[in-house]
This record gives C-alpha cells, sequence and structure tokens, in this order.
C-alpha cells in the first residue's frame, strides 16, 4: 500500500472516534500470558471507564496496570483505527464510584458489574486510510 494513503490522526481526531465508538478491545499481560477483552466503554474527562466483574480481566489488571485499547471502523471507502496505551486503575473511592455511577456506562450482558476501571492513557496512536482494491503487482 501506499504509504501516502494512510493518515495519521491528530490527537483530537482520536479522541473524537474514542468518543463515538461504544465498543472496544483491551489487551492486557499477566504471567507471561497475553489476554484481550471485549468492552463497552465511555470516554471520561481525557479517560476510558468501563465496568467488569470480578474474574480474569480483574485479576490481570490488578497484577500488571499496563494496557493497551483498542478501537476501529470501517466503512465503503474508509478504514481506521486507534489505540491507547495506558494503565487501568480500579476505582476504589466511594466519591470516584458515585460520579460514575451517574455516568451513562451499562452492561451491554445482562450481568452484575459493579467494579469500575479508569484506563489513563500514556500514548495514543491512530490512522486512517482508503479502502480499495489491490493494485497490480506487476507492471504489465
Amino acid at each position: 500500500m501506499d504509504e501516502a494513503q494512510v493518515i495519521a490522526l491528530n490527537e483530537p481526531e482520536m479522541w473524537v472516534l474514542l468518543d463515538k465508538t461504544p465498543m472496544g478491545r483491551l489487551a492486557v499481560a499477566a504471567a507471561g500470558e497475553l489476554d484481550i477483552f471485549p468492552v463497552n466503554y465511555i470516554v471520561d474527562d481525557g479517560s476510558l471507564l468501563f465496568r467488569t466483574a470480578a474474574g480474569t480481566k480483574l485479576v490481570e489488571l490488578t497484577v500488571n496496570a499496563r494496557v493497551a485499547f483498542e478501537i476501529d471502523g470501517y466503512d465503503d471507502t474508509t478504514a481506521w483505527s486507534v489505540v491507547v496505551k495506558g494503565s487501568a486503575a480500579r476505582l476504589d473511592h466511594q466519591a470516584e464510584i458515585d460520579r460514575a455511577d451517574t455516568l451513562p456506562l451499562t452492561p451491554w450482558i445482562p450481568t452484575l458489574k459493579y467494579t469500575y476501571v479508569r484506563v489513563n492513557p500514556t500514548s495514543l496512536s491512530g490512522r486512517s486510510f482508503r479502502v480499495g482494491p489491490e493494485p497490480d503487482r506487476y507492471d504489465v
């Protein structure tokens, strides 16, 4: 692919995409193992916030708070992706939890998820590109 067709997104563009995309993938690593989890989330005050329940995801975040979070999308003409790297922290203070309870963040599956986790970004990267057919491999 011609590199000129790949466009780096600027930070405001990436935050717009993060704000309008309701589901992403959380990548975690613990004990030499990698995991990736789909999560619904919201953007809140320059960070990402999601809910979870006790289980593998929460245990792994406790062992290693460093995470990557990815979203992507496409239509007939363009595709894009955004990767957020940062640290994840469980909300422990009641005032933070009470505030989070007022936000429009509800589980997509019928389970009780009482734990809020905030991803505080340390870096963002994103790109978009035109979708099209593969060019001829050889000049004919």
